[in-house]
């Protein structure tokens, strides 16, 4: 029963940290035209002040857990890649071919838990993660034009996520405080984003940073709810709800800005929804 309880506490947060970076995209997007490393750099900057003041206020100071220091080294090194080339791909690809990289990142998950983790997964798993992601590709429909050399950073975007969430599972097991998970990555991924910015800075208007702080409370919100979602279940039994963020960005996308999905977009939402209901009926089976 435990383990059935944690499996599903697991899957409803990654559902809602889906939730809150799909809102992170949609404010991100209303920031304009900023460069895409200081609309981040922005973001993450917001999201490591809030992990700050939860630190200060837990009161548990600022060193980690004995042994963890590499693994939270490689969460936050993986997590940047993912960041900037993720950004990069959305500069420089058609915006669906660079969001069905992007949503590699729950298969590449599964695999490295495997490889570096150990974690056990089998065939029905991967099966159902592959289905899910089959089905976000009716929805963001990548063109023929995929293969570039954009599309290879794009894929190591895909690929950073997909390892930095593996090291959140590893410091999540090894007892390593959420609160201060979240702060490292952040805190690491702005300092590696500060160089550029100094060179590059486009002046804000108030409108603008006001959704980037609406975008980096959100990336705060999504960020703990991802890391508290690893801490209960391997990504081998709720990756897959990673997906419904594909579900939220187009219904964000219909109430904000009036896009209406077409037939291939709700083939695809059933089976997104489909692959997430068959992996919780299997993983309550399992239990």
């Amino acid at each position: 029963m435990a383990f059935k309880d944690k499996t599903v506490k697991g899957a409803m947060y990654i559902i809602l940290s889906a939730l809150f970076f799909a809102f992170m995209g949609l404010f991100v997007q209303l920031a304009g035209d900023l460069p895409s490393v200081q609309k981040s750099l922005f973001r993450n900057l917001v999201a490591g002040l809030v992990a700050l003041a939860i630190l200060i206020k837990e009161g548990g100071g600022f060193r980690w857990k004995s042994g963890n220091l590499i693994y939270l080294i490689l969460r936050a090194l993986f997590g940047t890649i993912g960041v900037l080339c993720n950004f990069y791909a959305l500069d420089n690809m058609i915006l669906s071919d660079a969001l069905m990289l992007n949503k590699l990142s729950p298969f590449f998950a599964v695999l490295f838990s495997f490889l570096l983790l150990r974690e056990k997964i089998s065939l029905f798993q991967l099966l159902i993660v592959i289905i899910a992601f089959l089905g976000s590709l009716f929805i963001i429909k990548p063109t023929p034009d995929l293969i570039n050399p954009a599309s290879i950073i794009g894929l190591l975007g895909g690929m950073g996520a997909g390892a930095a969430y593996t090291m959140v599972r590893k410091l999540s097991v090894n007892g390593e405080r959420k609160t201060y998970i979240v702060f490292f990555f952040s805190m690491f991924s702005c300092l590696c984003m500060l160089p550029y910015l100094i060179f590059n800075f486009k002046p804000m208007t108030g409108i603008q940073v006001f959704y980037l702080i609406l975008a980096g409370l959100s990336a705060a919100l999504g960020q703990f709810s991802i890391t508290t979602a690893y801490s209960y279940a391997p990504a081998k039994e709720i990756s897959v709800y990673d997906y419904t963020q594909v579900i939220f960005t187009t219904l964000i996308g219909f109430l904000v800005f009036g896009t209406v999905p077409d037939m291939l977009s709700v083939i695809g939402y059933v089976v997104i929804c489909f692959a997430t209901v068959i992996m919780f009926l299997y993983n309550k089976k399992s239990a």
